[in-house]
């Protein structure tokens, strides 16, 4: 049997290594740090297969707080599916969604967020990602749909809670809960609870509000108008575990729900039931 390859960049395995030593000898300094990374994505490199998709995208570019934003657009209907993706993705993850939507009728168009993929920038936020989503839309137009992947879709509905027009929206394997969002990162790097401490405290006094409060189960609560709402998660998914969808879904029983099993975090996004799933939801909500 084959191993699977690591794929782990080597600075977060040298991260993993380093922190717990010193946050134990240095907590301030580690904090510190902390902070820093939890707004700074790494950069993954793209397969062949995601540079080919943008090989045939129309690009285009656009600025968002001084960062110069790529932007992306397959087809030309007047239909149109804006698609949104995680935390150190890029758009052309939704390479597999591109031919069915258009099959169906739609223009797709996407981005890399600031500090993700071909844009600029070393750090971002949830409020950056906000404007990409504001500026793309101006660009573009209003999307019929939108289709989201991890935190994509928190921003999709922080977006939508400050009044961005979303009628329909996917949210595919997307992070809700806010503890959990922090625990996650404390997790991947060793840190401790006196880290998850340190920067709930700091959240709170730099912005004003607690972290919850950019939440997607906060969002979902204080959105100015109702949207129709898909979830697809997976049963197997390591880093969104099913909780984030069930949260959601109490708070929002209008939502539909999808469970996967075995497909994980981003191998979700290939999956042809999964692509149909999602394109038959669009295509459903437009009907109405």
């Amino acid at each position: 049997m084959t191993k699977n390859k690591d794929q782990t960049p080597l600075l977060l395995k040298v991260i993993r290594w380093t922190y717990p030593k010193v946050e134990t000898v240095f907590p301030f300094l580690a904090h510190r740090f902390f902070l820093t990374l939890f707004f700074t994505p790494l950069k993954y490199k793209a397969p062949e297969k995601e540079i080919k998709a943008a090989s045939f995208a129309e690009k285009f570019r656009f600025t968002v707080t001084g960062k110069e934003v790529q932007g992306y657009a397959w087809g030309n209907s007047s239909k149109t599916v804006l698609v949104i993706h995680g935390w150190a993705g890029r758009a052309t993850q939704f390479r597999r969604f591109i031919k069915p939507l258009m099959e169906a009728g739609y223009r797709v168009v996407g981005f890399d967020g600031p500090a993700h993929g071909m844009s600029e920038g070393k750090k971002t936020t949830i409020r950056e990602f906000e404007e990409a989503i504001r500026e793309i839309i101006k660009l573009t137009g209003v999307p019929d749909a939108v289709i989201a992947h991890s935190f994509g879709g928190g921003a999709a509905l922080f977006a939508s809670m400050n009044g961005l027009p979303i009628r329909t929206l996917v949210n595919i394997a997307s992070p809700t809960i806010g503890d959990e969002i922090i625990n996650t990162y404390i997790h991947t790097i060793g840190a401790s609870e006196k880290t998850f401490e340190f920067f709930t405290k700091e959240i709170q006094k730099r912005y004003g509000k607690p972290f919850t409060e950019f939440t997607a189960l906060h969002a979902i609560q204080h959105l100015p108008q109702p949207i129709n709402l898909l979830l697809v998660y997976d049963e197997n998914d390591r880093e969104v575990s099913m909780k984030h969808a069930l949260a959601l879904k109490e708070i929002y029983p209008a939502a539909e729900l999808i469970r996967t099993k075995g497909l994980g975090h981003t191998r979700i996004l290939k999956d042809n039931e999964v692509i149909r799933c999602v394109v038959t939801y669009i295509q459903r909500q437009a009907s109405f």
